[in-house]
């Protein structure tokens, strides 16, 4: 490290030594991140070196072996297991306050309802004792720990423990916003989901489920309703040992983004789109060469992380997350817990359908599985079969629907769209009730006119700019 970085680090040093506001772990944790920063030990990736996984490594789904019908043996096995929810997350980039997980999904059941009921559904029928943890961030604890009371009488245990808190810190000097007068929320950030493995060990709840038989946690984003316990995903694990898989999925045009697997000196590792030389950039977006995408559904050995955390090994690639508040140019380090995949033993991937990936990020989403493009049974969305197309419909909604509550105003009732291929909607645009879009579909209201869309109008094909197109 340079003479000038050394400095740096000494003078944050004795500045985070005085942060009141949060525990030993946390700023241990925090300069142990700032010094990998300033080091540079940023992982580059050796383009030639990359291979494509062999289905060893990235197992198809349809190659996992079937359960057994005896309900003791299904018993067993999950009673091993731990369902991990990220909960750090705010509902406000939808305009919600509070918890991305209270927004209500469909029927009135908010995400969090659903993963309630999804695993008091399996506790019952097998007798088993799956709990739920949830990892809340400073910005969603109270709220969470207010919400889960209405769960008090239900068939599953609700543990909660926080994400790390860390300060924010000024580009300018290096030095924590809190310590410039700034205490409010704002000061501090939570830093990525790849905190979860030390906030697990350091919050007492890692030991707490290992000493209770645990093996296993599934760890998945509280917004994606595909993320529900796999048996067969379990039972592959637990019979192969592997102490840490993945699932992806294959990639679609909407997810060229997207982090994918790959093989590299002889281990399995997540590569994301940040890590690419530019002059790849195209390549590594094409379907072609790079077929598959994380989910962020991940299932890792608990005794794993605990003998990983414990030696200090996760060293995840560290995203730098730069940010402005009031003002001031700030950074956050973050790290994502899919970039710990090299570090475990026989890690592997896993090539699940799609259905295991159906994230709500915004209201077109909650357009998709309010629709009767989806059930609800048990707490579980369920894809309706009438849909040939594999793939969803692409839809755009325009600023007007961006917030929950607008964009709940605006349908009388959502439109069936069982046929409906693609929707862009721009401007004041209303829906009556029992409308129906099929094939390809654009609606453009004109600025400062409000349009309506008659109760019961089926619009197949057509691009409506007025009431005279419908």
């Amino acid at each position: 490290m340079a003479a000038a970085d050394s400095d740096k680090l000494s003078k944050l040093q004795s500045h985070v030594a005085g942060l009141s506001q949060i525990s030993e772990n946390e700023k241990s944790g925090f300069m142990n991140l700032v010094s990998r920063y300033l080091s540079g030990e940023a992982q580059h990736v050796e383009w030639s070196k990359i291979q494509t996984p062999t289905d060893k490594v990235v197992v198809p789904y349809d190659s996992l072996v079937p359960l057994s019908e005896d309900p003791s043996e299904t018993k067993k096995i999950l009673d091993k297991l731990v369902v991990l929810k990220l909960n750090g997350g705010l509902g406000t980039t939808m305009g919600c306050t509070g918890p991305k997980s209270v927004i209500e999904v469909r029927n009135g059941l908010t995400f969090l309802d659903l993963i309630v009921i999804q695993i008091e559904s399996l506790n019952s029928k097998y007798g088993c004792n799956v709990p739920l943890l949830l990892m809340n961030s400073f910005n969603t604890h109270d709220d969470t720990q207010k919400i889960i009371e209405k769960y008090a009488s239900s068939n599953i245990k609700i543990h909660t423990f926080n994400q790390s808190q860390y300060p924010r810190l000024v580009v300018e000097d290096f030095v924590p916003l809190p310590c410039k007068g700034n205490s409010g929320k704002d000061g501090w950030y939570p830093p990525g989901h790849g905190d979860v493995f030390s906030s697990l060990k350091n919050s007492g709840k890692l030991d707490e489920l290992l000493s209770q038989g645990k093996e296993y946690v599934f760890v998945a984003n509280s917004d994606n309703l595909g993320a529900i316990v796999d048996l067969k995903i379990l039972s592959h694990l637990i019979q192969n040992k592997n102490e840490y898989c993945m699932e992806v999925t294959p990639k679609t045009l909407a997810d060229v983004k997207g982090g994918t697997l790959i093989s590299y000196e002889g281990k399995v590792q997540l590569l994301e789109i940040a890590q690419v030389p530019d002059e790849h950039v195209n390549e590594f977006k094409s379907i072609e060469k790079f077929k598959i995408f994380n989910t962020n559904n991940l299932w890792v050995n608990l005794n794993a992380i605990k003998r990983l955390v414990e030696a200090n090994a996760l060293k995840m690639e560290i995203i730098p997350n730069p940010k402005e508040v009031d003002g001031v140019k700030v950074l956050q380090l973050e790290t994502a817990a899919g970039a710990a995949i090299r570090f475990f033993e026989h890690a592997i991937g896993i090539n699940v359908p799609r259905s295991r990936f159906l994230p709500v990020k915004a209201s077109s989403d909650l357009l998709l599985v309010q629709s009767d493009l989806y059930t609800l049974n048990e707490g579980f969305v369920i894809r309706n079969q009438a849909r040939e197309n594999p793939a969803n419909p692409a839809i755009e909604l325009g600023p007007e629907f961006k917030k929950v509550a607008n964009f709940l105003g605006h349908f009388k009732s959502i439109p069936s769209i069982i046929d409906l291929d693609t929707l862009k909607v721009t401007g004041d645009v209303w829906f009556g009730s029992g409308v129906t879009l099929k094939g390809k579909v654009t609606i453009a209201a004109k600025p400062g006119e409000k349009l309506e869309i008659p109760d019961g109008a089926v619009i197949e094909n057509k691009e409506i700019n007025g009431p005279g197109d419908i």
